[in-house]
């Protein structure tokens, strides 16, 4: 059985949805956009959606089953952990994101539990690229054939240094929607019925929403920056 072809949930996306992806760009750009990684992709989906623009066709939308906020169980999802280290809260939900149990987990209750980790705001809010994470119900349904489950393991968790360069050049650039950028990286392992399975090495950076005196949140899924 070829792994990847069953573990599309490991798999980070670059899609953030336009709307959130403007606004957030928008907001903490004087930090982001000095992140070499995060800048070349906000000038690629900005020509995109400039192309998009000046074009008769119409952009794509996510599918409606995973562009939907679901309001089911959560099954095997954690919840949140209530924290307020951006470090911290991107260890916990890279575990999240690379863990799941289709044999215990349906599709939907796999969603409400990632949901039940994005940010309140909704103007800051993307959950189109976290839902995007979870594979179409025709995949689900093969992986819980398969007994399919992955179990995660995170190392390191940092802020790319870039970033970091950023906000102590300009300490009050992330003072509007305090989202940091949080580069985790871990092990993944994967298995199924019949004694299938294996393990890969993962990578993430996520948009981690901190307020001050506030719990951490998700925001998104971000592109992949240099440590």
């Amino acid at each position: 059985m070829p792994k990847r072809s069953l573990s599309p949930l490991h798999r980070a996306t670059t899609h953030w949805s336009t709307g959130r992806r403007v606004l957030v760009g928008a907001l903490v750009i004087t930090v982001l956009l000095t992140v070499a990684g995060f800048a070349a992709w906000f000038t690629n989906r900005g020509e995109q959606h400039a192309g998009g623009q000046r074009s008769s066709a119409p952009a794509p939308s996510a599918p409606a089953d995973t562009a939907a906020k679901p309001s089911t169980g959560t099954g095997s999802v954690p919840a949140p952990p209530k924290i307020s280290d951006p470090l911290a809260y991107g260890r916990a939900a890279a575990v999240m994101l690379w863990s799941y149990d289709s044999r215990a987990t349906t599709r939907d209750q796999q969603l409400a539990g990632m949901n039940a980790w994005m940010t309140s705001e909704t103007k800051y809010t993307d959950w189109t690229a976290v839902s995007r994470q979870v594979p179409d119900p025709v995949l689900w349904s093969r992986m819980t054939d398969s007994a399919q489950h992955a179990t995660a393991a995170v190392g390191e968790a940092q802020f790319p240094s870039a970033f970091k360069q950023a906000l102590a050049e300009n300490p009050s650039a992330l003072t509007e929607a305090y989202i940091y950028a949080v580069t985790v990286t871990g092990k993944q392992t994967i298995a199924w019925k019949d004694g299938g399975g294996g393990a890969e090495d993962r990578s993430v950076t996520l948009a981690v929403q901190c307020r001050p005196g506030s719990d951490c949140a998700l925001v998104s899924i971000a592109p992949s920056v240099a440590p």
